[in-house]
Order: structure tokens, then C-alpha cells, then sequence
């Protein structure tokens, strides 16, 4: 069984904005309820002697948990490069010193827009002036540099615009991911599902603007256009694992929504228990579980059988086919949604408490 690589450190659900593709879990979180210092200075020393190599510090938004430069100091000490995961609304020169001296590798900062009317429309309140301010702290701290956007119907059609953003501002790296819809995103689905058009549009922006970089420029397609599921975190259980605010483990941020899953957490279990032997990490793990057609599919080894949250959310069985998959059972379900996407207008989005 292979070592993990990666950690998602989720350390609050609480949030400034309020964005429409949040795919954090809905509903008010307290702070209570959240992980201590000395919690996580235990969860990243078992991190650390269970192989991982990253972890990658993020929430909600993880500049609110006032331990963040120790919490970056232990990672740090143990040997972990660490990335902060932020939207920088409160990214000071002085917190930013603070996480710099304390060991901190590098910063992604999330952009809803290049616009900025757009941006703050689609974050729920006046966000991008501070972005814009933060990412130019980070650049001028010596720090490596990452934007991340998620895509979808409201701003895939200002791809260009981001790209162009991205090179303002320095940035070393763009993610663009186009959206997973989980939380808030399976709440508005009707309102963020791009069209096929709109997808092909972006990739080709993306296509033409990656030779003249930088930055480095990742895009992440949609899986529910093209009928193959995308190949999630490199199969069930093999290489990443979160952490969530208040100590559960899962195998993918999402998959607490499975149903009967049996979630570990760190207040009960160590990691490398976790890791090896809980069911919930074991139970999609190889390809032992996959019913037909996966099971005799020659690419089985490669998508993993795609996506288990995305398929519970559709079909309410996280062991059946992605619908994602042209060959599933289901597949006319991701054939609907994307059909009414390309033919109706999108409804208000709304926002998550």
C-alpha cells in the first residue's frame, strides 16, 4: 500500500466570503469544535512519519486561526513544506513577515474574477482590491506565488482576462479549475455548469497562452462534458488526505457526504491507523469494489472509477459507475444536467450561511 504525499489541512470551515461554489460543508461551524494547537502540532508530527511530504494549510480561511505562524513553525521543524491556502483578506505585511520567519514555503491565494465588480459579486462582498494587495506582498516577501480560480458559467468566459491577471501580478503558477459540485456548488449547479462551448473556448485560451508563460498554467476540466470521469486524487486512499477542522480524516475533502462511511478522526485514532486500516480508507480502495463495466474496463488502473462523492451526489450509491462515464448506468443523468446548462438561463446563485 503507498504512503501518502500529500495532506489537506482544513484548519477552520469559517470564512469572510461567501462564495456560490464553496464546496465546504453548508451551515455555521464553531470555532469550539475545532482542532487545538497541540491537536494538529500531534496530527502533523504523525503526518510527517507517515510519509507526507506537503501539507497544505487551508480552511474556510486559515489566516482566522491566530496559531497559524506555530502551526507553520512545527510543520517547518518536522521537516514539511508548507502552502497556505488563502483568499488574503486579512494578509498583512506583518502576518505576512510572521508566517515568512515561521518557515512558510509558499502562498495560493483564490481570485473569483479578473473583473473586479464581478469578483466581489461572486464572493459576496469587496474581496479582490485585497487579493490584488496580498499577491503583491507575497511577491515582494521573496515567497512563491500561486492564483487559483474556479471556473464555471459566471467568469469561464474571462479566462484570458485571468491568465493576463496572473501575469500582473507575477504569479509563479494559475490553477483553474473548473468547479466540483459539492456544498454550496450542487446547491446552485443550474446556475454554474458551463457550456461545452464555454469549456472548449477556455482550453483553448489556455492552449495558446502556455508556451509564452510564465506562469505555469494548470487547468482542470470538467468531467461531465466529454463522458470520462476525471481520474480523483490518483485513486481512492493512494496519495492525499484531509483533515478537517475538527479532527476527521478522509480519503478526499468531500467524502464525508458518503453515507455510512465511518469517518476516523485524530482524537481517537493515529493517522498511520487511519491510513492503513480504517474501513473508511480501504473501502474504494484498489479495484476489488467496482461493479461492471468498471471492473472489466482497461482503464480502470487510470480513472480509478472516477469520482465516489460525485457519484453518490447523482445516484445515491458512491460504489456505482461515475455518470460521468459515457459506459455508466447513469450517464443520461450528467447528459441532463448538461443539456439543460447549454438551453436554460442560470437562476440566482445562492450563497451558503
Amino acid at each position: 500500500m503507498d504512503r501518502p504525499l500529500g495532506m489537506l489541512a482544513e484548519l477552520t470551515y469559517r470564512c469572510p466570503l461567501r462564495c456560490g461554489y464553496c464546496s465546504n460543508p453548508t451551515g455555521p461551524h464553531s470555532r469550539s469544535s475545532e482542532l487545538t494547537t497541540e491537536q494538529w502540532r500531534r496530527v502533523l508530527d504523525e503526518a510527517r512519519a507517515l510519509g507526507v511530504l506537503q501539507v497544505h494549510l487551508s480552511g474556510g480561511e486559515p489566516l482566522l486561526r491566530r496559531d497559524l505562524p506555530g502551526l507553520v513553525a512545527h510543520a517547518h521543524r518536522t521537516g514539511l513544506y508548507t502552502s497556505l491556502i488563502t483568499g488574503g483578506q486579512s494578509l498583512t505585511t506583518d502576518r505576512l513577515a510572521a508566517l515568512v520567519a515561521s518557515g512558510l514555503d509558499h502562498i495560493q491565494i483564490s481570485f473569483q474574477d479578473a473583473d473586479a465588480t464581478a469578483a466581489d459579486t461572486i464572493a459576496g462582498r469587496p474581496a479582490h482590491l485585497r487579493k490584488l494587495a496580498a499577491a503583491r506582498l507575497v511577491k515582494e516577501a521573496g515567497l512563491p506565488l500561486t492564483l487559483n480560480a474556479v471556473l464555471h458559467r459566471a467568469n469561464i468566459h474571462h479566462t484570458g482576462e485571468l491568465i493576463d491577471l496572473a501575469r500582473r501580478l507575477r504569479a509563479d503558477r494559475l490553477e483553474l479549475a473548473n468547479a466540483q459540485y459539492y456544498g454550496s456548488a450542487l446547491l446552485n449547479l443550474r446556475s454554474l455548469l458551463p457550456t461545452r462551448a464555454q469549456l472548449d473556448a477556455a482550453e483553448h485560451l489556455v492552449r495558446e497562452a502556455r508556451p509564452s508563460g510564465p506562469p505555469e498554467i494548470v487547468y482542470v476540466r470538467s468531467d461531465l462534458h466529454d463522458g470520462v470521469p476525471k481520474p480523483c486524487m490518483h485513486g481512492w486512499g493512494s496519495r492525499q488526505f484531509t483533515v478537517t477542522p475538527c479532527g476527521d480524516v478522509l480519503p478526499c475533502p468531500a467524502a464525508a457526504r458518503i453515507p455510512g462511511l465511518d469517518v476516523p478522526n485524530v482524537r481517537q485514532l493515529s493517522l498511520p491507523d487511519i491510513w492503513f486500516h480504517s474501513r473508511a480508507f480501504n473501502r474504494f480502495r484498489g479495484t476489488e469494489w467496482m461493479p461492471e463495466p468498471c471492473r472489466g474496463c482497461p482503464f480502470k488502473e487510470t480513472d480509478h472509477g472516477g469520482c465516489r462523492c460525485q457519484t453518490f451526489q447523482l445516484t445515491g450509491d458512491p460504489a456505482a459507475t461515475d455518470p460521468a462515464c459515457r459506459l455508466s448506468p447513469h450517464h443520461a443523468l450528467v447528459r441532463a444536467l448538461v443539456d439543460d446548462a447549454g438551453t436554460t438561463a442560470p437562476d440566482v446563485i445562492r450563497y451558503r450561511a
